[in-house]
C-alpha cells in the first residue's frame, strides 16, 4: 500500500471530490483521494463517487509519473472490483494501464502489470477483460521486441476470439499478428493476417482510428514489396484518419507518404505536398528530414545524402520502415553515381573515383567488386595497381542466335523423319 493512503477515510461524497480539487497541490489532492476511497460504505452514491475518485487519482498521478503507485492502486482497488459491475471493472483497469502508459520508461512496468492483470482476471473467471488485457500484452512485448512470447500468446489468444466471434476485439489482434509477422520479416503472414483483419473489420463499424491503422499497416506492407503507388494511397488515407483525430501517428503517415514519392522519383512532389494545408501542420523535424532526403535525391548527391541521414538520425535511421527503404535508396544512388563517372574511361584508380564522389576508398572499392558480380558492368579491380579496369561490353554477332535456332530447326527435322522412317520398317 502507498505511503500517501491514510488509516482514516473521507465519505464517499460529491464534497469530498470537490475538497479534493480545491487542494493547493497534487500530492494534497491525491492524498484526500486516497482516504475517500477508503470508505467502506458499498452504498449506490458511494460507489459512484469511488468511481469518479479513481479517475481524478488516475489523472493526478499520470501528471506527477507516480507509476508505481499507479501499478499498487490497481491492486488495492481489487477488492473495490467485486462490488461493481464487470464492465465497469474493464473500463478502470484500462484507464490505469493507459494512464501508466503515458508516463516515460515504464514499458518494463506495464509489461509486469499486464501480467499480473491477466493471472488475476483468469482467477476471477473474467474472460471479456482477460482477452483485452492479453491483446495489450501482446502490442508491449511487440514493442519490446519479445517477439516469441507475443507471437505464442497471440496465437492462443486468436483461437478464443475466433470462438467467441469478438470481431472488434478480433480486428485488433490480426492486426497485431501482421505486425508482429513483418517484424519477423515473414510478409505472406503478414499480409494474411492484414486480410484477416480487413474481413472482420468489414463486418463490423470500425473506429476511424483502427481503421487508419489498417491503412497505414497496407500501405507498409504494399511499400515493402516496391509498390509506392499504392502504399502512397494507403498512406494517404491514414494519413487523413488520423489528422482529423489529431493522433500523432497522422506524422508517421505522412513521413511515409513522402518516402513513397521519393522512392518512385517523383522527389519534386514532396516540397508541394510539405506546403499544402495538411502538410504544413505537421511541420517539424520529421518532415524536416524527408526534405532533405528529397533534396539529395533530385540532386542526385550522395554527400547531401549522407548529410540528411547524419542531421536527422533519430527521425531516419531509428525508424525501421524508413532506414529499410533508405537504405535500398542509397545503393540505388550510389551506383548510378558510379557507373556515371567511369563510363568515360577504360581504366581508372579508385581513388580518382572516391574523389570525385567524395566517399572513402574501402567504401568505393567495396561496392565497385559487388557491381561487378552483380553484373551491373564489365570490368576487374587491379588491387595491385589500386586501378578499375573497365570491359568494352562485348558485342553479339547477330549470325549466332540465327545459326542455333536453324540448328534447331534441324534437329527437330531430323528427328520427325527417323519416328517416320521407324514406323515404316516396323
Amino acid at each position: 500500500m502507498s505511503s500517501s493512503m491514510q488509516s482514516s477515510y473521507l465519505p464517499a461524497t460529491t464534497e469530498s471530490i470537490a475538497k479534493a480539487q480545491e487542494a493547493k497541490d497534487a500530492s494534497e489532492s491525491i492524498s484526500i483521494l486516497y482516504q475517500v476511497l477508503e470508505d467502506p460504505s458499498t452504498s449506490a452514491d458511494a460507489l459512484r463517487t469511488k468511481e469518479l475518485a479513481i479517475t481524478n487519482l488516475t489523472s493526478y498521478l499520470t501528471q506527477e509519473n507516480r507509476a508505481e503507485e499507479l501499478h499498487n492502486l490497481l491492486t488495492k482497488l481489487r477488492p473495490f472490483f467485486a462490488l461493481i459491475p464487470k464492465a465497469k471493472t474493464a473500463k478502470i483497469v484500462r484507464s490505469i494501464i493507459d494512464a501508466v502508459a503515458k508516463i516515460p520508461g515504464t514499458s518494463e512496468l506495464q509489461i509486469s502489470l499486464c501480467k499480473e492483470m491477466v493471472e488475476w482476471t483468469r482467477a476471477e473467471k473474467r474472460t471479456f477483460l482477460r482477452q483485452r488485457v492479453e491483446a495489450r500484452l501482446a502490442a508491449l512485448l511487440l514493442e519490446n521486441q519479445e517477439y516469441t512470447e507475443a507471437l505464442t500468446l497471440l496465437t492462443g489468444l486468436i483461437k478464443e476470439v475466433r470462438r467467441l466471434d469478438d470481431k472488434l476485439l478480433l480486428v485488433d489482434i490480426d492486426l497485431l499478428e501482421s505486425k508482429l509477422h513483418f517484424s519477423l520479416r515473414n510478409l505472406p503472414k503478414a499480409k494474411a493476417s492484414l486480410t484477416a483483419a480487413r474481413t472482420a473489420a468489414n463486418a463490423i463499424y470500425v473506429p476511424p482510428s483502427q481503421q487508419g491503422t489498417i491503412d497505414l499497416q497496407s500501405g507498409i506492407l504494399h511499400a515493402e514489396e516496391k509498390d509506392y503507388k499504392t502504399g502512397y494511397s494507403y498512406f494517404f488515407e491514414a494519413f487523413e484518419a488520423f489528422s482529423s483525430l489529431e493522433d500523432p501517428k497522422a506524422i508517421s503517415s505522412l513521413k511515409y507518404m513522402l518516402l513513397c514519392k521519393i522512392m518512385v522519383s517523383q522527389a519534386d512532389d514532396v516540397a508541394g505536398i510539405i506546403s499544402s494545408k495538411a502538410g504544413l501542420k505537421y511541420l517539424g523535424p520529421d518532415v524536416d528530414a524527408m526534405k532533405a532526403v528529397a533534396d539529395a535525391y533530385s540532386k542526385r548527391s550522395l554527400k547531401y545524402f549522407e548529410t540528411a541521414l547524419r542531421d536527422y538520425k533519430s527521425q531516419l535511421e531509428e525508424d525501421p520502415i524508413v532506414h529499410r527503404h533508405l537504405s535500398s535508396l542509397y545503393d540505388t544512388l550510389l551506383e548510378q553515381n558510379l557507373c556515371r563517372l567511369i563510363e568515360p574511361y577504360s581504366k581508372v584508380e579508385i581513388a580518382h573515383i572516391a574523389e570525385m564522389i567524395e566517399l572513402p576508398i574501402d567504401h568505393v572499392e567495396k561496392k565497385l567488386s559487388q557491381m561487378i558480380l552483380d553484373k551491373k558492368f564489365a570490368g576487374t579491380l587491379d588491387q595491385g595497381a589500386g586501378c578499375l579496369i573497365i570491359f568494352e561490353d562485348p558485342k553479339t554477332e547477330e549470325i549466332f542466335p540465327a545459326t542455333l535456332e536453324t540448328i534447331g530447326n534441324v534437329g527437330k527435322v531430323v528427328d520427325s523423319l527417323y519416328m517416320r522412317s521407324a514406323k515404316i520398317m516396323a
